[in-house]
């Protein structure tokens, strides 16, 4: 993205607290799971924003929340400098239409009752000015011709199709109303390895072919660096650390990100031998009861009694004001490699 281009999606400050309840008849409500608990980022216009992290980490929560499926217990979400958490009705609908989602696993996001016709057609039922009546046949073909289908398919049924297939079905009907931004809540993640790379390169030209902006959720970091322009690592409801591809690929600062790392498979023997792994300690927290202070203080080999206390910001660490490791983290001690614990 353009450094002075404006954003096409900025979100500040998003929380997403779920409550916790107990009782039937009367609930009382006894805390709250923090799903998502303070993120922010842009997306440009034509970019791919890769958000990866573990499992529970609140990825596919920020995918809710980014579709208006869920309503954001703080925060924003500006679509084009418009706040669109509060938006309902006609004008939540309008722009919804620009904003489409890829869902994870496309055995159950297709409705086995209907043709693959219907299903890519459905958009137009529920936008009819995006397409005349006596058009959408014709549409829906070249869709399936785009996304790499015999337009012939139109009248299958999903169960007559590959898992990869599927996808590329569900694809096509996020292309539908042409769309400026997709979602993609880990795309691949339900497909064999075989492929997943077809799916990404498919992605890849369909967003130089329609000019489109992706956000691609995954857990995957070798898919994430495949499609991403820019990448945000999340642990436990939070963004800790986000940059380019190769900022946080080739110079990860965050402790979280460079475990990561250490844990990804690398091809040449070699290069494997010579990686420092880092093997974490303890599990991931509960979101319900979080760590004050740092959340992955817990597990994090660098811990002090500073990050028991206080939250660290997203910045850019002050040495690191160039170079490639000139990109924000959270961490009060991203400058150093290893630390002393203390009282040692």
């Amino acid at each position: 993205m353009p450094e002075q281009a404006e954003p096409i999606l900025e979100v500040r400050g998003l929380v997403k607290h779920f409550p916790l309840t107990r009782g039937i008849v009367f609930k009382k409500k006894i805390g709250a799971v923090k799903a998502v608990d303070g993120v922010d980022f842009d997306l440009g216009s034509g970019e791919t924003l890769g958000i990866v992290g573990e499992s529970g980490c609140g990825k596919s929560t920020v995918a809710k929340l980014l579709m208006n499926l869920e309503r954001p217990t703080e925060g924003v979400i500006r679509y084009k400098g418009e706040d669109i958490t509060r938006l309902s009705g006609r004008a939540l609908k309008a722009v919804r239409r620009n904003i489409q989602m890829v869902f994870q696993d496309p055995y159950t996001s297709l409705n086995p009752r209907m043709t693959v016709g219907d299903i890519i057609g459905e958009p137009y039922e529920i936008h009819p000015e995006a397409a005349p009546k006596g058009d959408r046949r014709r549409r829906v073909q070249e869709l399936l011709d785009v996304v790499g289908l015999n337009p012939e398919y139109i009248n299958r049924y999903p169960h007559q199709f590959s898992g990869g297939q599927r996808q590329r079905i569900g694809i096509a009907r996020g292309l539908a109303l042409r769309p400026e931004i997709i979602v993609a809540d880990e795309p691949v993640s339900a497909l064999d390895v075989s492929v997943q790379a077809q799916v990404v390169n498919l992605l890849d030209r369909l967003q130089s072919e329609f000019h489109l902006s992706y956000v691609f959720i995954a857990h995957d970091l070798s898919i994430v660096r495949h499609i991403s322009d820019r990448v945000g690592v999340m642990y436990l409801g939070r963004i800790v650390e986000t940059g380019t591809d190769e900022q946080i690929y080739e110079h990860p600062t965050h402790p979280y990100t460079q475990a990561l790392l250490s844990a990804a498979p690398v091809p040449d023997p070699d290069a494997r031998e010579q990686r420092e792994r880092i093997l974490l300690a303890g599990d991931v927290p509960s979101p319900a009861n979080p760590p004050s202070g740092c959340r992955f203080r817990t597990r994090c080999w660098k811990a002090q009694r500073r990050c028991e206390v206080e939250v660290p910001l997203l910045a850019v660490p002050e040495s690191f004001a160039d170079g490639p490791r000139a990109h924000p983290s959270a961490c009060h001690f991203a400058e150093e490699r290893h630390v002393v614990p203390d009282g040692a």
